[in-house]
């Protein structure tokens, strides 16, 4: 088997490995899930929820005191029972300043 992270980075950001526990949403409906990691162009979400690559989901960081950000995203890459990547889609200003202060929490 070919490690697929093997060589050249294929990343332009940083990610930060985390353990966050989320919820997504897609055309099937709003599933758990935790994100293993994130960065300001996307993230991974842990979970056995069927996606397909180019499927549209929501992701729902959490924001304190039960508040909720919601992310729009595009799936990338999605392992059957293990999870999806999501690159972040049409983000506002505010969201990608969330994004920014939640990042900069990790470093």
């Amino acid at each position: 088997m070919i490690d697929r992270r093997a060589g050249e980075d294929r990343r332009k950001v940083p990610r930060y490995a985390v353990n966050i526990g989320v919820e997504w949403e897609s055309a099937q409906g709003r599933r758990k899930g935790t994100l293993s990691d994130l960065s300001i162009e996307g993230c991974f979400v842990l979970c056995s929820g069927e996606v397909e690559d180019g499927d549209r989901v929501r992701i729902f960081l959490p924001a304190g005191d039960r508040m909720k950000v919601q992310m729009s995203g595009e799936v990338v890459n999605h392992i059957f029972e293990i999870g999806f990547a999501v690159r972040f889609i049409d983000l506002s200003v505010a969201q990608h300043k969330m994004l920014e202060d939640y990042i900069s929490k990790l470093k």
